[in-house]
């Protein structure tokens, strides 16, 4: 098995990296990384619905759609990434309890009593510290899961959507969990890179066959052709997955509106807006856009509607 410890922090890069691995390659991968302030929802999910996306957009956070399923997650330069890509038997490829044990196995040695707890949580003191999502191609499986060190708690809850009433959606559901970084209980690292260092110690001592290695050029060409060609467009981060319906009610000029907005592919196929001449006479002109800020702005402006940001965002 090749250990990879990754140098660059871009999410859309990293993410495409593990796809090349999982369905180009047969050798079997330990990634280790950290990415780029991003939030990373899973296979099955509706943008808009598992993000603030006021908070996103203002702070210039990437979404990013994976190939796994499960739910929602934040990463920062606070947050290490782990990555199992193995050969795997059939019937026995789903094994949660197998790809998180050396994770699991690494954290008890530094003191911290962690297991895993639910499907795919790794918890310690009843505080989440890992998530955890699985693919499984061929007879090849991709595990990995995050590990929460020292991410800003503010950014995190910051950009992840709490109240999802406003949206009807059979895509899949996110299941928070009160979370803490392991700084707070480990005092003898500086840092998220000496934490790795420890961890990429560990691991070399534990599993039989770990060798360090390196990216090679050609899967370096392949992940950023997959990167531009996938995980860096619209069409998959936000258009791909279930149409959902998005109801809201909100104060504009001092009157009550609301609105009822159907997204098919991330397109609006209906939107009904109730209240002002100036709001009523822009949702025809809604249908067919994307279901994203800039073109809600957009519409408004061609519209000569004076509508800020700030109220465009009761459409999301």
């Amino acid at each position: 098995m090749f250990l990879l410890n990754l140098d660059t922090h871009d999410p859309f890069f990293n993410l495409a990296l593990e796809e090349v691995l999982l369905k180009q390659r047969t050798e079997e991968y330990l990634i280790l990384g950290i990415n780029d302030p991003s939030v990373i929802i899973g296979k099955h999910q509706s943008a808009h619905r598992e993000v603030n996306t006021q908070f996103v957009t203002e702070n210039n956070i990437p979404v990013i759609r994976r190939i796994t399923g499960g739910g929602t997650v934040f990463h920062d330069y606070g947050n290490l990434n782990f990555t199992f890509i193995s050969q795997s038997e059939e019937g026995k490829q789903v094994d949660f309890k197998k790809y998180t044990r050396p994770v699991i196995d690494f954290l008890i040695s530094l003191g911290i009593a962690a297991k895993l707890e639910g499907k795919s949580d790794i918890k310690a003191d009843g505080l989440k510290i890992s998530g955890n999502a699985e693919h499984v191609y061929r007879n090849r499986v991709l595990h990995h899961g995050t590990l929460l060190f020292s991410s800003s708690m503010y950014r995190l809850k910051g950009s992840i959507r709490s109240d999802k009433s406003c949206y009807k959606t059979r895509a899949v559901d996110s299941n928070p969990s009160s979370v803490m970084n392991l700084n707070e209980k480990l005092k003898g690292f500086t840092d998220i890179n000496a934490f790795c260092k420890e961890m990429i110690n560990y691991l070399i001592r534990n599993i039989s066959g770990l060798d360090l290695s390196v990216i090679t050029p050609q899967d370096a060409e392949d992940s950023l052709a997959l990167a531009e060609g996938r995980y860096r467009t619209w069409e998959w981060n936000y258009a791909y997955g279930p149409e959902y319906i998005f109801n809201n009610e909100f104060l504009f000029e001092d009157m009550i509106h609301s609105c009822s907005i159907n997204v098919h592919g991330g397109l609006v196929s209906e939107c009904r807006i109730t209240g002002s001449g100036k709001m009523l006479s822009v949702a025809d002109k809604l249908k067919g856009r994307r279901h994203m800020v800039s073109d809600f702005l957009e519409v408004f402006e061609k519209e000569n509607q004076n509508i800020s940001r700030e109220v465009v965002y009761n459409f999301f």
